[in-house]
């Protein structure tokens, strides 16, 4: 049947989040990174397809151009229906990426309204009267106010949309998702009636994520997180637009060396580095050390480790130390020369063998996916709720990849990843 949903995701964990969660229903899932480079790859289209971007914190309009572009590639792939995906916590600079993406794909798909739904409850992450909230807290007072490059200060997603788009946005509250299906249809007409072309939609628990799931599987555009996007394939089943799937089960074996690659400063990163500190050979990297002396340092602590030992190499650090090499560095150089460093990492650690890397981070994990060459993900089994392993091919050998996102995950999410790779 070709493509059923083409989904595009602003950075690579938030990909691999709904890949992962794709996944769950059994249906192929084929996750790119960067929009695929020939026509050929369209022939082999999967059932879900998913293009991880790097745009999370790029100029608007280079966002926008490499989103059409994914657009345009997913409809020759055959899509008809597509999903833009972003942060659970609506991660975005003030001018956008979130809003201009989604107006400049309902344009490309004369599309007059669709909804906004980051809600993941499964992971912590709900919606309620249009306010984000991480676990009990507001987003604008949970550690997401210090993230280094977006951070979060407001907790209202109408607040936080309304001035990256053009067009009116309102909200469709728990009140309405509580209804069902029907009711929060109506309420969709009813607020197109009132020409409010972008609706945030409440969410607290997967019962909510059904209910818009099914009240919006006929959209031919939706925007969220992951977690609404998971709920759709068993409408599509329902539908008949694909046939229920059979069993199947990716090969997980990988032999190779390990290691851990963090450039996360999320709070639950630090909480995961300060607890596998004690069970590996470890380096820390210091962005104004790396600006003044290079990865050469780096690169010869990893050669002289034995191929056996597990490794972690990380900047992560608590927020004041960031705050201090921003000021040093700026903020951009700050940042890019960490990105910059671990993909030099990992490319020497593939070099040496190592064949089993978790890349904590989401612009951490598109510096390395884009520095070993990587294009087609194979979608292996779940770490944590939408963090699985990944399987792709480096050089003709087969790889396997963890990219998280910084806040997913519990404390002894590293220490779990790799005994997971030994079990399956």
């Amino acid at each position: 049947m070709g493509t059923i949903l083409g989904c595009i995701a602003d950075d690579f964990t938030g990909a691999t989040d709904l890949a992962a969660l794709l996944a769950r229903s059994g249906l192929p899932v084929t996750l790119r990174i960067g929009v695929p480079a020939t026509d050929q790859d369209q022939t082999e289209a999967a059932t879900f397809e998913v293009i991880a971007l790097k745009t999370r914190t790029s100029p608007v309009a280079d966002a926008v151009g490499q989103a059409r572009q994914a657009l345009a590639w997913l409809r020759h792939a055959g899509a008809a229906r597509f999903f833009w995906k972003y942060c659970s916590t609506f991660d975005s600079t003030a001018e956008g990426n979130i809003g201009p993406v989604a107006e400049m794909l309902m344009s490309e798909l004369c599309v007059a309204q669709t909804i906004y739904c980051p809600a993941f409850p499964e992971n912590g992450r709900s919606i309620f009267m249009g306010h984000v909230f991480v676990g009990e807290e507001l987003l604008s007072e949970s550690p997401m106010k210090d993230h280094p490059l977006t951070p979060m200060r407001d907790s209202s997603l109408i607040r936080l949309l309304a001035p990256q788009v053009r067009g009116k946005v309102g909200l469709a509250n728990r009140h309405t998702v509580l209804q069902g299906p029907e009711a929060l249809k109506e309420r969709l007409r009813s607020l197109a009636e009132e020409a409010v072309r972008h609706v945030v939609v409440d969410a607290v628990c997967d019962e909510d994520l059904r209910t818009i799931a099914a009240a919006t599987a006929d959209m031919s555009l939706v925007t969220g997180g992951s977690a609404v996007a998971g709920q759709l394939p068993r409408y599509y089943v329902e539908r008949g637009l694909v046939a229920a799937p059979a069993a199947r089960r990716a090969s997980t074996t990988v032999n190779g060396g390990q290691i851990v690659l963090s450039g996360s400063c999320s709070a639950m990163t630090r909480s995961q580095v300060a607890y596998y500190l004690g069970q590996c050979a470890s380096l820390r990297l210091d962005p104004v050390a790396l600006a003044e002396k290079g990865v050469g340092p780096a690169r010869e602590w990893l050669q002289r480790q034995p191929s056996d030992v597990p490794k972690l190499i990380y900047a992560t650090a608590e927020p004041q130390e960031v705050r201090q090499a921003q000021e040093r560095l700026g903020l951009e150089k700050a940042s890019t020369v960490v990105e910059t460093a671990l993909a030099n990492l990992a490319r020497e650690a593939f070099g040496l063998g190592i064949r089993r890397i978790v890349a904590a981070g989401g612009e951490t994990s598109g510096a390395i996916t884009q520095a070993l060459g990587v294009t087609r993900l194979e979608i292996g089994p779940e770490i944590a709720a939408g963090v699985p392993w990944i399987f792709a091919k480096v050089k003709g050998e087969r790889v396997a990849l963890v990219l998280k996102s910084g806040n997913f995950g519990g404390e002894t999410f590293f220490e779990d990843a790799f005994k997971l790779l030994e079990a399956a």
